[in-house]
């Protein structure tokens, strides 16, 4: 190459690069079609010369998660979350029947309550592999851990409701049936809700993000489940605490849920989308219908069956929505980074510019 040519090359070079060349900076970002670049739009007549590029869509690397996902698997924590809610909700429908002289509805709340427990506990041991896995959690107790505590409430719950179930089946020992059915009554809501801090204490978008409502969540699926026991198989004679659970139930659930669907934004989508969405949306149908059934089927035995089985369904399709949904929140890498960043603009913005 020439003197000539060096010094005119060297010429073209400025401290924005070279003379007469857009740099890539100047890119206007466009929409992501998967489209070719393409120049901008026409300004008199002519094109500005600006090129277009596609938004840049989230991805991580590999496409991998960002969270490893829990190793619970289905049915038995979706079906421990089930019946340890219908178990605590149950009690206190045992305690309250008893206590206004339901005695039928006591007996199958009591015998529900008992049979929930005992199965709740069996898909936990199932799933954490085998029995002396359980019996290590009772070692320590550790207050900061939802599964610390909740293995000691259940441990202590299952025994007292057994006895319970047993002395109003069989007509026994009266006074220790009813100081189990009051030991019952007071563990049942944190049977009924501790499972909620249980998987809210997880780095699962879905689960973690909606800790404020969840425990509402789980204790209205609980009493739906219990109402619907109640009547399934109780006299519609006795079944006016079942209906008015029945209302407390539904009502609580589908209100916190819609509230904390609201306020997470897109870590909700899992709950209306896929697996998680369909058993969510078949759950609140059948939560509505049921309902309707137990207002309206006061003095029909049918009715009355027909809408307590529904209820049941329906508490049972809400956990199994909440366990898919999160499932599939944590194998979505974008529903860990995005919230993350959209926390990270809103604490800057409220920060302000730092000092200089």
């Amino acid at each position: 190459m020439s003197e000539q040519q060096v010094s005119k090359s060297s010429s073209d070079v400025t401290e924005n690069g070279l003379r007469g060349v857009r740099s890539d900076r100047d890119a206007v970002t466009g929409v992501a079609t998967g489209k070719p670049a393409k120049l901008g739009k026409r300004r008199g007549g002519q094109r500005d010369g600006a090129p277009t590029v596609p938004d840049a869509e989230f991805t991580s690397y590999y496409n991998l998660p960002v969270i490893n996902k829990p190793v619970w698997s289905s049915p038995d924590i979706p079906g421990y979350l089930f019946l340890g809610g219908l178990a605590g909700a149950a009690s206190l429908l045992g305690a309250g029947a008893q206590a206004t002289g339901r005695p039928a509805l006591g007996r199958v709340s009591k015998a529900g309550a008992f049979g929930a427990g005992v199965l709740s506990l069996v898909g936990l041991v199932h799933d954490l592999g085998r029995p002396a896995r359980f019996l290590n959690m009772l070692r320590v107790f550790k207050v900061t851990s939802p599964m610390s505590v909740g293995s000691w409430i259940l441990s202590g719950y299952v025994p007292l409701a057994g006895i319970a179930a047993a002395s109003s089946l069989f007509g026994k020992a009266p006074r220790i049936g009813m100081a189990a059915t009051a030991g019952t009554a007071l563990l049942g809501p944190a049977v009924v809700s501790y499972t909620a801090a249980l998987i809210s204490d997880t780095a699962v978008p879905a689960w973690h993000d909606g800790y404020p409502e969840m425990p509402f969540v789980f204790v209205g699926s609980g009493a739906t489940a219990a109402a619907g026991l109640g009547l399934l198989a109780a006299p519609v004679t006795q079944n006016g605490p079942s209906r008015a659970m029945a209302v407390f139930g539904v009502g609580t659930e589908l209100a916190a849920f819609e509230r904390m669907e609201r306020r997470i934004g897109m870590t909700a989508e899992p709950y209306s989308q896929g697996r998680g969405g369909g058993y969510v949306r078949a759950g609140k149908i059948l939560s509505k219908f049921g309902l309707a059934g137990a207002l309206l089927g006061r003095r029909s035995r049918v009715l009355s069956a027909v809408s307590g089985a529904a209820l049941m369904a329906a508490s049972a399709a809400t956990r199994w929505g909440i366990f898919h949904a999160g499932m599939q929140s944590a194998t979505d890498p974008k529903y860990t980074v995005v919230p993350q960043r959209e926390r990270l603009r809103a604490a800057a913005a409220t920060a302000g510019p730092a000092p200089g």
